[in-house]
């Protein structure tokens, strides 16, 4: 594994640390999540928080310890004595009131590196509170998700789980250059400023056009068969030729010797000019197809296409299957806890493999006297700790 040796402590909550942790951790990194003595709030979200623990938890090590109590901070501190990066995503200044920040925890590391997710990099908005909601409306990316006047936030934690992967990215290029100077340092990655590197290419039309970007669902299509068709018993599907090549493989498959010879569709950009006359024509000529029909049809000649599926058909994907791209992971919270399910590994291959379930998300604690253990507490002082509840 290419991060087999580091050792990782982890103080996170919610989506975006542990993402963090879970890239690091699934690298091939020991990765010990440090959780209050009640556990981490996620075991017993509902709603759209249900699948955040076994989802952003796998291949993590638990300790529960009390961080409110000088003994437990100072077990904590030992911890982050023996790692190689320390990854946190509380407000600024709740780490430094237990000494657990940067520059205390630098003094007896000096090869320490330190991640911080935050909501804003420093400057005027690093106090507010951040959510990834927050930052989609403040950010312009709920706008461009949204139809106008309807701002939406995007279907996912994309700025949490990206801004993990970039502290994530950060903390592999410290570790580098920590190679080479025997130096570490402080890595932050923030919630804001990823949703602005996602919406920097609508910054860039404008600056390129003159022309703010419409809402997606407004804008200009660079393509003009490049939508969703509702069609035979209210199926839905995504169709695209992004080419002429592409636009004349899907005239041809589907008999449409008209458009494919029409002068005034005869280029990509008069298609374009074309689209409010042409969209409406293509629906009505496609109405009768089913869903299938048309992914056949569209496979067959290698032009993109798009049933639309809903997240939970995603586990009988067959391509998902049969490629290894789900794996089990054992429920640790709730009413299902002990059970098996699916769950999405990292979406890369290492020489020729799937980076695959290592540890299964742990149970709350169920590591905490192995690792105090590790960093030399004796068995009579893990005992004492439990019986004073700052462990668990």
């Amino acid at each position: 594994m290419p991060l087999a040796g580091i050792r990782v402590v982890e103080f996170t909550h919610m989506v975006m640390g542990p993402t963090c942790g879970l890239v690091l951790a699934d690298l091939g990194a020991e990765v010990i999540k440090v959780e209050p003595i009640e556990g981490d709030r996620t075991r017993h979200l509902l709603g759209a928080g249900a699948g955040f623990f076994p989802m952003f938890n796998r291949n993590k090590k638990s300790i529960s310890l009390d961080l409110r109590s000088p003994a437990g901070a100072e077990a904590a501190r030992k911890l982050c004595a023996s790692a190689d990066i320390v990854v946190e995503n509380f407000r600024p200044g709740v780490m430094a009131r237990y000494g657990l920040d940067y520059a205390s925890l630098s003094q007896r590391n000096r090869g320490l590196i330190y991640v911080s997710c935050k909501g804003f990099l420093p400057g005027p908005y690093e106090q507010r509170t951040a959510l990834d909601e927050v930052v989609q409306m403040m950010g312009g990316l709920a706008y461009m998700t949204g139809r106008p006047g309807d701002p939406l936030r995007a279907g996912s934690s994309v700025n949490d789980i990206m801004g993990g992967m970039f502290g994530a990215i950060g903390a592999m290029g410290a570790l580098q250059e920590r190679a080479v100077t025997g130096q570490g340092q402080e890595v932050q990655s923030a919630l804001f400023e990823n949703n602005v590197f996602l919406v920097g290419q609508h910054m860039l039309q404008y600056a390129v056009t003159g022309q703010a970007a419409a809402p997606m669902p407004e804008r200009i299509s660079a393509w003009a068969l490049y939508d969703v068709f509702t069609v035979k018993d209210e199926g839905q599907i995504f169709l695209a030729a992004v080419s002429d090549a592409q636009w004349i493989t899907f005239c041809d498959a589907f008999g449409f010797d008209d458009l494919k010879h029409s002068p005034h569709l005869k280029t990509n950009n008069d298609r374009v000019r074309a689209r409010p006359e042409l969209l409406p024509d293509l629906r009505t000529r496609l109405k009768g197809y089913e869903v299938d029909e048309l992914a056949r049809v569209f496979e067959k000649n290698g032009l993109p296409f798009a049933p639309i599926v809903r997240p939970e058909a995603l586990f009988d994907d067959p391509h998902l299957r049969a490629t290894g791209g789900l794996a089990n992971i054992r429920l640790t919270d709730g009413e299902r806890a002990g059970q098996q399910a699916k769950v999405t590994l990292f979406p890369i291959t290492m020489d020729g493999a799937r980076l695959d379930v290592r540890l299964q998300p742990p149970i709350m604690g169920e590591h905490t006297t192995e690792l105090l253990r590790h960093v030399g507490y004796p068995d009579e002082s893990i005992h004492k700790l439990r019986e004073q509840g700052v462990i668990h």
